[in-house]
């Protein structure tokens, strides 16, 4: 039998008709805004670590500089090397008029941006770029259409020549997370360093994959020196990971589709520490769907280019992932379903309920987790 969901909290939604575990409901929780970190730890390893046992529950609160103590000889790291571009931008209408742009895909000379205006923008109008300093600049945009999605196509009017990946270097900013509430332009320096972890390589994510940037390099340098296998895939981290869930049905929610790569030497340490019974740990949510995606196609981890909308939800099987590092999450975010699909809801929620208690610091800029 089938039924018509009304959005969350609408007359007639059979929130009862639905089972607690795929409810949106039940992936809430309340967490004091204190707890947003707007600015990261001093120093990448320094911020916290809490170690959740997935079939029991939080064995230990540590500092991610301990994460060699918890890992052992022989387990494959598995971490995503996308390269943040500085996807946010902001232009004038001729009219005088402020626009917000987010570049959400980039090819040659143009953009295809999410648009934040008062009162919108027609094909034809021309936009005039302005500079991370505030100053306009000789740079203009020209809209070319509206997509249904609500995008803008975006073409390079000035100057010839520049492409749109060179705009985005010499006037964007880092397109941190809107929780990150600062003064437009504060800090933008030092975002630029620590919202990008050091193995970043790949161009091309419009948010960092969160989990990574609490590695250093001598931390990895260690992570190696004891035996552990640390190997890259590519997720280039589009806004869909990010959309919110807005059906009370979990499993109505669907994640949108996001370009992937896996080497051929990433393929063999997988499949090599699978055969021989080692942990295959993912850094973040990111590396689990690129990881869970290929596994679900049957036989060995195949090297190679695809894409990949898995939306992973309560019941799936894990056939690749044994243990994750994560950041926590925001309520009722597709993020934080995957991770309590990994470990269980009731026992994920009570460590966030642990964590908040412990002064713990959420979100992007926030502390870890290690679920193994």
């Amino acid at each position: 039998m089938r039924f018509r969901y009304n959005p969350p909290g609408s007359p007639g939604d059979p929130v009862d008709r639905i089972p607690p575990r795929v409810r949106l409901q039940s992936y809430q929780y309340r967490l004091p805004q204190d707890r947003i970190a707007q600015v990261p730890a001093e120093r990448r390893t320094g911020s916290r670590l809490l170690v959740l046992d997935r079939r029991g529950g939080v064995r230990s609160h540590a500092r991610f500089e301990d994460l060699p103590g918890f890992l052992r000889p022989g387990d494959c790291l598995v971490v995503n090397d996308t390269r943040v571009i500085p996807a946010r931008l902001f232009a004038r209408k001729e009219t005088g008029g402020l626009v917000e742009v987010f570049a959400v895909r980039v090819a040659g000379e143009t953009l295809d941006a999410m648009i934040h205006t008062h009162r919108g923008l027609r094909p034809g109008t021309t936009l005039a770029v302005i500079g991370r300093d505030g100053a306009e600049t000789d740079v203009r945009l020209r809209v070319e259409a509206r997509t249904a999605g609500g995008e803008a196509r975006l073409r390079l009017a000035a100057p010839r020549g520049m492409t749109g990946a060179e705009l985005l270097e010499c006037h964007g900013r880092v397109p941190v997370p809107p929780y990150i509430r600062r003064e437009d332009g504060s800090r933008h320096d030092l975002d630029r360093e620590r919202y990008q972890t050091v193995f970043a390589r790949a161009p091309g994510a419009v948010a960092a994959p969160t989990a990574g940037l609490h590695f250093d390099q001598d931390l990895l340098a260690r992570l190696r020196e004891q035996g552990v296998v640390v190997v890259p895939v590519t997720l280039h981290v589009g806004p869909g990971t990010f959309k919110p869930v807005r059906v009370e049905d979990i499993r109505l929610h669907q994640v949108d589709p996001e370009p992937f790569e896996v080497p051929d030497d990433t393929a063999r340490a997988v499949n090599e520490a699978l055969a021989s019974d080692r942990r295959v740990v993912a850094v973040g949510t990111t590396v689990v769907r690129v990881l869970e995606t290929l596994g679900a196609r049957g036989g060995p981890i195949r090297p190679g280019r695809g894409t990949t909308g898995l939306t992973i939800r309560p019941g799936h099987r894990f056939r690749v992932v044994t243990a994750l590092v994560t950041n926590f999450h925001l309520p009722g975010s597709s993020l934080l379903v995957l991770v309590s699909a990994f470990a269980g809801r009731e026992r994920v929620l009570r460590a966030y309920r642990e964590a908040i208690r412990e002064r713990y610091r959420f979100y992007s800029y926030g502390d870890a987790m290690l679920i193994a």
